[in-house]
Protein backbone atom coordinates (compact mmCIF):
# COMPACT_ATOMS: atom_id res chain seq x y z
CA UNK A 1 0.00 0.00 0.00
CA UNK A 2 1.88 3.38 -0.98
CA UNK A 3 -0.10 6.63 -0.64
CA UNK A 4 0.85 10.08 -1.00
CA UNK A 5 -0.79 11.52 1.89
CA UNK A 6 1.40 11.53 5.20
CA UNK A 7 -0.15 8.89 8.24
CA UNK A 8 -0.95 10.93 11.16
CA UNK A 9 -0.26 9.05 14.79
CA UNK A 10 -2.27 9.61 16.95
CA UNK A 11 -0.89 9.42 20.56
CA UNK A 12 -0.67 5.53 20.68
CA UNK A 13 1.03 5.03 17.20
CA UNK A 14 3.61 7.74 18.79
CA UNK A 15 3.89 5.96 22.03
CA UNK A 16 4.28 2.83 19.53
CA UNK A 17 6.97 4.41 17.70
CA UNK A 18 8.94 6.11 20.50
CA UNK A 19 9.12 2.34 22.27
CA UNK A 20 10.13 0.46 19.29
CA UNK A 21 12.81 2.69 18.57
CA UNK A 22 14.27 2.61 21.80
CA UNK A 23 13.17 -1.40 22.77
CA UNK A 24 13.13 -2.87 19.04
CA UNK A 25 15.25 -1.18 16.94
CA UNK A 26 15.78 -4.01 15.03
CA UNK A 27 12.72 -4.66 13.95
CA UNK A 28 12.18 -0.81 13.04
CA UNK A 29 15.44 -0.70 10.62
CA UNK A 30 13.67 -3.72 8.96
CA UNK A 31 9.99 -2.36 9.00
CA UNK A 32 11.71 1.47 7.29
CA UNK A 33 13.47 -0.73 4.99
CA UNK A 34 10.47 -2.48 3.92
CA UNK A 35 8.85 1.18 3.83
CA UNK A 36 6.17 -0.71 5.80
CA UNK A 37 7.27 1.07 9.46
CA UNK A 38 4.37 4.14 9.53
CA UNK A 39 1.60 1.27 8.50
CA UNK A 40 2.53 -0.80 10.61
CA UNK A 41 2.24 1.79 13.65
CA UNK A 42 -1.06 2.89 12.40
CA UNK A 43 -2.22 -0.62 12.06
CA UNK A 44 -0.65 -0.92 15.76
CA UNK A 45 -3.16 2.34 17.23
CA UNK A 46 -6.09 1.01 15.38
CA UNK A 47 -5.81 -2.72 17.06
CA UNK A 48 -5.09 -1.35 20.39
CA UNK A 49 -7.85 1.59 19.96
CA UNK A 50 -10.47 -1.10 18.93
CA UNK A 51 -9.80 -3.58 21.63
CA UNK A 52 -9.54 -0.33 23.97
CA UNK A 53 -12.77 0.42 23.36
CA UNK A 54 -14.52 -3.21 23.04
CA UNK A 55 -12.64 -3.89 26.75
CA UNK A 56 -13.81 -0.46 28.45
CA UNK A 57 -17.47 -1.22 27.10
CA UNK A 58 -17.36 -4.85 28.53
CA UNK A 59 -15.87 -3.45 31.95
CA UNK A 60 -18.72 -0.90 32.33
CA UNK A 61 -21.02 -3.26 31.96
CA UNK A 62 -19.37 -5.39 35.00
CA UNK A 63 -19.84 -2.28 37.46
CA UNK A 64 -16.18 -0.32 36.83
CA UNK A 65 -16.86 3.45 36.52
CA UNK A 66 -15.60 5.02 32.82
CA UNK A 67 -12.13 5.42 33.92
CA UNK A 68 -11.58 1.86 36.25
CA UNK A 69 -12.91 0.03 33.04
CA UNK A 70 -10.54 2.36 30.75
CA UNK A 71 -7.50 1.40 32.94
CA UNK A 72 -8.04 -1.92 33.30
CA UNK A 73 -8.61 -2.26 29.23
CA UNK A 74 -5.10 -0.54 29.00
CA UNK A 75 -3.25 -2.77 31.65
CA UNK A 76 -4.65 -5.27 29.06
CA UNK A 77 -3.93 -3.74 25.92
CA UNK A 78 -0.81 -1.74 25.88
CA UNK A 79 1.53 -4.37 25.32
CA UNK A 80 -0.28 -6.71 23.15
CA UNK A 81 0.55 -3.86 20.22
CA UNK A 82 2.22 -0.82 21.09
CA UNK A 83 4.70 -1.39 24.24
CA UNK A 84 6.59 -4.37 22.58
CA UNK A 85 8.81 -6.64 24.94
CA UNK A 86 12.81 -5.90 23.93
CA UNK A 87 14.88 -7.59 21.28
CA UNK A 88 16.98 -9.77 23.06
CA UNK A 89 20.29 -9.27 21.35
CA UNK A 90 21.14 -11.97 19.02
Amino acid sequence: MTTTEPITLTQYGRMAEKHWREFRPNMVAEMEAKGVLQEMLLEAEEKTAGEMHDLTMQFQKQGLTPQQAHDQAWEMVRERYLLLPEETPA
